[in-house]
């Protein structure tokens, strides 16, 4: 089955045709042309992405990405079409629903309404050469959203917890503007972080201690704002020593669901799972634990149409209309 997969969710306008055999566990993906165009460069004077701007680059860009991955195969026939429809920034998902929409009318194809967030879920199925054991505990983790969950199945979990406030993603990109680093804050932040001493400033860690799974990140923000106007510390040292606050509680909440749930596998995945620090951390934690790790490579994190063509596959179809608040 070969799909065309459509994401406009946010700032990146990305296609992808993705050929899938077998079902559930046992699929198998093939890339057969991908495109993507991003917008960094427009927004980045604005610290943070515009809605209206993104719309407009969207709708100038998707006909050129169309013909992007035309170009890269020798036969263009999709069997199916698929687009994200939320949650995202509703500005954003229109041109990519309206896009799909035409282009499936055109071409006599089914259109397929794919959850962006089960985009990211599903990508650590992408290219996993061995079967994930279940259960498997999955932390999503974007510029919009921090979510725990259980995973009994392929296509059965339920939410652990989520976070009450910001998102890590929007904690990273606030803190960042606060240092007065470019947009997008995560990579720069990451970056300094490595010149910095993490354990040189006792950020607090929300919630790391609460009985439930729900994060906050808000205070932890609100305390390196306070930290900037009563000191002049070097700003490696704070970008490290949020990271490490920030990736503390991450860990810790994971870690706690796997020993109550018996996990047999940590999954994580988001733009924010792109993170170097924390996918080493993650990864020798499970190790330690004698778990399987799973996290799909660094293009595949980010926003991208290969992870809604694979979700076509894996996924439930949504309704074909913008709906910034969908969830998992």
């Amino acid at each position: 089955m070969k799909t065309l997969a459509i994401e406009t969710s946010c700032d990146e306008t990305a296609l992808a045709l993705v050929d899938a055999k077998g079902q559930g566990e046992d699929s198998e993906f093939k890339i057969l042309a991908e495109a993507i165009a991003s917008q960094i460069k427009i927004h980045r004077p604005f610290g943070g992405v515009v809605p209206h701007l993104a719309k407009r680059e969207h709708e100038k860009n998707l006909p050129i990405m169309l013909e992007e991955i035309k170009s890269q195969v020798n036969d263009f026939a999709p069997d199916q079409i698929a687009v994200t429809v939320g949650p995202g920034l509703e500005p954003a998902l229109w041109p990519g629903i309206n896009f799909a929409q035409e282009l499936a009318e055109k071409m006599k194809l089914p259109l397929i309404g794919i959850n962006h967030l089960e985009g990211h879920v599903f990508s650590n199925w992408l290219e996993n050469k061995k079967a994930i054991e279940f259960p498997a505990v999955v932390l999503v983790i974007s510029g919009g959203h921090t979510i725990l969950l259980l995973m009994e199945s392929i296509n059965q979990w339920k939410k652990l917890g989520e976070t009450r406030d910001d998102a890590i993603g929007e904690a990273f990109d606030k803190v960042a503007r606060m240092l007065e680093l470019p947009y997008p804050g995560g990579p720069e932040i990451e970056k300094l972080a490595h010149e910095g001493d993490p354990k040189s400033i006792k950020f607090p860690r929300p919630m790391i201690n609460d009985k439930n799974y729900d994060f906050s990140f808000s205070g932890l923000k609100t305390s390196v704002l306070y930290r900037l106007k009563d000191h002049q510390d070097d700003k490696a040292d704070v970008s490290a020593s949020f990271q490490a606050a920030a990736f503390d509680v991450l860990s810790k909440k994971t870690l706690k669901a796997v020993g109550e749930f018996g996990a047999k596998s940590i999954l994580l995945c988001g733009g924010v799972a792109a993170n170097r620090t924390l996918q080493n951390r993650f990864s020798k934690m499970a190790e330690e634990e004698g778990l399987d790790f799973s996290v799909p490579q660094l293009k595949y994190n980010t926003d991208n149409g290969v992870m809604i063509a694979v979700a076509a596959h894996l996924g439930k179809d949504f309704p074909i209309k913008a709906d910034s608040s969908l969830n998992l």
